[in-house]
């Protein structure tokens, strides 16, 4: 029970259309506002007329506004890091490289606010989370480096450098931002001492 409404848990899972369809909805409203305002600026009310839904029907779906966010960072991450594997393989770390931090500047402001905002302890969170279990199978070149600790150095580093960036005023170009990335967070990790 959230605010006097029954969240529906199930509905994440659902198969239905119309559940998609409505989450749909809420998540682009929402990216939307953000992209005006900050999120404790954002209500309830605003998404749903956004969304073109009831204001119960936001409830159904999730229960409050900072565990919309929350969903929605954990699927960013689960991109990112998706993104993020090849580099841990034995392509080029310089293009994967390029390729996340291209990703991210395309959608700055969402991870301006799922790194700089309110959800950044929840990401960090699930980042690491979702990255040890991808440490499981992850075989370092590096004989002296654990592969979870590799992938807890890689994760954390990918955050700093990510939020630092985007809080800069003036930020490097994506280029030298995956160049400075690939030498100081990937390239220690991965490469064979």
């Amino acid at each position: 029970m959230t605010q006097g409404k029954i969240y529906r848990a199930d509905y994440s899972t659902a198969t239905d259309a119309r559940v998609h369809q409505t989450r749909a909805a809420i998540r682009k409203a929402f990216l939307h506002l953000l992209d005006q305002k900050p999120l404790e600026q954002i209500t309830i009310r605003e998404i749903t007329a956004a969304a073109s839904i009831g204001y119960t029907t936001f409830f159904r779906h999730h229960p409050s506004k900072e565990e919309l966010l929350n969903e929605i960072a954990a699927a960013e991450i689960k991109h990112l890091i998706e993104m993020a594997l090849p580099v841990l393989g034995p392509i080029d770390s310089r293009e994967a490289t390029l390729a996340m931090c291209r990703y991210v500047a395309e959608h700055r402001v969402l991870w301006s606010t799922l790194l700089t905002g309110g959800a950044a302890n929840v990401l960090r969170e699930e980042f690491i989370r979702l990255s040890l279990q991808v440490a499981a199978s992850w075989q370092s070149k590096n004989e002296w480096l654990p592969a979870e600790v590799g992938v807890i150095l890689v994760t954390s580093g990918t955050i700093e450098l990510l939020a630092w960036w985007l809080k800069q005023k003036d930020p490097i170009s994506v280029e030298e931002l995956a160049i400075i990335f690939d030498r100081t967070v990937i390239s220690p990790i991965v490469s064979p001492k």
